[in-house]
């Protein structure tokens, strides 16, 4: 209390709002610290349930001391920001010197000790738990000259290594901005912080501020760096409240880049948040590289901030922790995180607590694996990590504008249902040959006998062919990856199973494993499982089209109709050459009795494609169906109009009349609808008479294309039909 005497030893200062009015030192309190509390909650949320809004959870394949097999891609995609799927308006250049503080103290709660992290309540003093010495003040003032080059303009912002002040540079007439290493009463500790920190001047990428010098000014080092000005993702975040998704989603592709560059040159930037991440104009870049250190840099200070910092990152920070703290920062550009540093200090909430994450499925999924606890669970690289972010931004803008995104994968190649030809009459049934196969690694010592046997049309000789060269190059994954398949082609099922579960111990994270075990089970079938695999899939990829296309096939054929629909539902909207999500969301919404969105799925399917023709003919049959409810009227006279705008010749033409005709007729009889001589049928009005009449001479001219007992039974169909006479 005010008054007593400070407790240290050997002061006889006095007691003042808390602290000794002579050494600075805390009055003495009991306790949880701080810091302990946040450690306690920080344990008690590692067992934090995940589920997402289709009722998935991602499976962690980690355990003590695992580490990844590399099986990502390096490859980059586009550069700009928002990849040209967005416009995000420029933000326009301001004066520098408005950024400086009027009246320049870091608030109360912000002012922690360095040494044990306790909170200070006085500007300067001593910490009354470690003894620390401390000072909040700005030690520079305007008009100061640093290094006889950069003068003072004033401090613009307080961070963890102190204030940081915008300059000029008097030789070469530009703002600088002049960033604390250290701040101490020893010049020579100083001056060692300065060059330690020299590695970073061979930092240049374009979305990294430039660093242009490294200076002491007496006990204090700085790091002088390009000014930037603009707005941080924190001051944006601030002003509007949660972003659009796809804007906040473009910001953070936009910086994954710089991440990999630091990640390739050794670095890691330990401390990524909204406030590091500055937009100028029509760009954002890193603006704090206090905090960066080399990836094997064992004795180097720790920065992280509590919210966003991975749970291992107090070892050592690595990319994989940097991959965190970034997944982190969209989830709060796009959300409120309640308990953001204590209840989910290291978790989402789930899409019950979250609309935004129940709506998008797939930025869900890409937010959960950015910030799985195990490091090894999560994304590979940062250059993986873009790759599927622009996926994920590719759905969200098709979805949002309702205008489709495609772009060909790195990782899948193309929907094989484009590559049948087939019966032009024959319905597409879901068939789990059409899905897309991963990429050949073309780098695999096996690539070029995979090529060869996948030339070979019989399935038994693929096997042999794919059996010797597993014994010539015994170390190719892909020539036992695509065994396995091969075998589940042919039947042999246990086998196959066999080889994915080697494959599957060898490296646990390789989707590919998980990939062709879903192929094995959909062909055995074992429908639940196949579901299981595609799901884990979709989870290590949630930028691809295909994991959606193959958990939405597992789920149709188990029956799961809702989630089959909102799978194939996003893969038609996001690229319509997968016309498998588009015949299989026709199938499910005729299967619950909905058929005009089974004909709007179909309708999805562009002219260009060269199934276009199958979807307008099962758009016609799907309209006279009745298998779950009578079409009406004007859904007999739709079909009509869709059959006579198709260039059909022969049997398939006569064929789809055939089956128009007899739905109609059946309907009359029935008394399902009423005869109309306003609606027409293939140039016939909606009457018995009529209807059999055009039958009865369609079914004539199929049988005219024939011969024997086919030909036989249409000629009696056609005496069947045909109307009665008075002769």
């Amino acid at each position: 209390m005010n008054g007593d005497p400070c407790r240290q030893k050997g002061c006889s200062g006095i007691i003042e709002d808390g602290y000794c009015n002579l050494c600075g030192h805390a009055e003495p309190r009991t306790g949880t610290s701080a810091t302990t509390a946040r450690s306690a909650t920080a344990a008690s949320t590692f067992s934090s349930a995940i589920t997402t809004g289709t009722g998935s959870s991602p499976v962690s394949r980690s355990s003590p001391g695992s580490r990844r097999t590399s099986h990502s891609s390096s490859r980059t995609s586009r550069k700009q920001l928002g990849a040209g799927l967005i416009s995000i308006p420029d933000l326009p250049s301001t004066d520098p010197e408005r950024a400086i503080m009027l009246d320049p103290k870091v608030p109360e709660r912000k002012r922690f000790c360095a040494g044990c992290d306790s909170p200070l309540k006085r500007e300067a003093g001593f910490c009354g738990k470690c003894g620390m010495k401390y000072n909040f003040v700005p030690a520079l003032k305007a008009q100061d000259v640093v290094a006889g080059q950069y003068e003072v303009k004033g401090p613009i912002a307080f961070g963890g290594l102190g204030w940081i002040y915008l300059g000029f540079d008097k030789l070469l007439s530009r703002y600088v901005v002049l960033k604390g290493l250290l701040n101490t009463q020893d010049e020579s500790a100083a001056a060692a912080a300065v060059a330690e920190r020299q590695f970073l001047a061979a930092v240049k990428h374009p979305n990294i501020v430039g660093i242009y010098n490294f200076v002491q000014n007496g006990g204090e080092g700085f790091i002088v760096m390009e000014y930037v000005g603009g707005k941080t993702l924190k001051q944006i975040r601030r002003e509007r409240g949660p972003l659009p998704a796809a804007e906040a989603v473009a910001y953070i592709h936009r910086i994954l880049p710089a991440s990999a560059y630091l990640h390739n040159a050794g670095l890691v930037y330990c401390d990524f948040k909204p406030d590091n991440v500055m937009m100028e104009r029509d760009d954002v870049k890193l603006i704090d590289m206090g905090g960066v250190r080399r990836i094997d840099d064992t004795k180097g200070d720790i920065y992280g901030t509590v919210g966003y910092s991975a749970p291992e990152a107090g070892s050592g920070p690595t990319p994989s922790s940097d991959l965190f703290t970034i997944g982190r920062t969209l989830a709060v550009l796009l959300t409120d995180i309640h308990g953001f540093s204590t209840d989910h200090i290291y978790t989402l909430p789930s899409p019950q607590e979250e609309p935004l994450f129940a709506r998008q499925e797939s930025l869900y999924r890409f937010l959960l694996k950015a910030t799985a606890h195990a490091a090894d669970d999560r994304f590979e690289s940062a250059e993986e990590m873009a790759e599927q972010l622009l996926g994920v931004l590719r759905e969200i803008v098709a979805v949002e504008t309702g205008t489709p995104r495609p772009a060909q994968s790195l990782f899948f190649g193309a929907d094989l249902l484009t590559l049948e030809g087939g019966e032009e009459m024959a319905p597409i049934e879901p068939d789990y040959r059409y899905l897309p196969l991963p990429a050949l690694d073309l780098e695999d010592p096996g690539a070029r006998a995979v090529n060869h046997a996948a030339a070979l049309t019989d399935g038994n000789k693929r096997v042999a062919a794919l059996r010797l060269a597993a014994q010539q190059e015994p170390k190719s994954r892909e020539v036992r990856l695509r065994l396995a398949v091969a075998l589940s082609e042919i039947g042999e099922y246990p086998e196959a199973g066999e080889i994915l579960k080697a494959l599957g111990e060898e490296d646990r994270w390789d989707w590919r494993v998980l990939w062709y075990e879903g192929l094995r089970k959909l062909a055995e079938p074992d429908y639940a499982e196949a579901r299981k695999a595609f799901d884990q899939v979709y989870f290590d990829l949630p930028g691809e089209v295909a994991p959606k296309l193959a958990l939405g096939l597992a789920c149709e054929l188990a029956a799961e109709l809702d989630v089959a629909i909102e799978m194939y539902d996003l893969v038609s909207r996001t690229d319509p050459g997968y016309v498998s999500a588009m015949f299989g969301l026709a199938r499910c919404h005729h299967a619950k009795g909905e058929r005009r969105a089974a004909v709007a799925a179909l309708e999805r399917i562009p002219p260009s494609s060269a199934l276009f023709l199958r979807a307008r003919i099962e758009s016609a049959r799907t309209l006279i169906r009745q298998d779950h409810n009578a079409p009406s009227a004007d859904e007999l006279a739709a079909a009509s109009s869709v059959a006579e705008s198709l260039s059909l010749e022969g049997m398939s033409k006569f064929t789809l009349a055939s089956q128009i005709l007899a739905a109609a007729l059946n309907l009359l009889l029935a008394q399902k609808v009423k005869e109309n001589d306003t609606i027409r049928l293939l140039g016939s009005p909606l009457r018995e008479t009529r209807l059999r009449a055009e039958l009865e001479t369609t079914l004539r001219s199929m049988a005219r294309l024939v011969n024997g007992e086919e030909r036989i039974h249409l000629v009696d169909q056609a005496n069947q039909v045909r109307p009665r006479t008075l002769i």
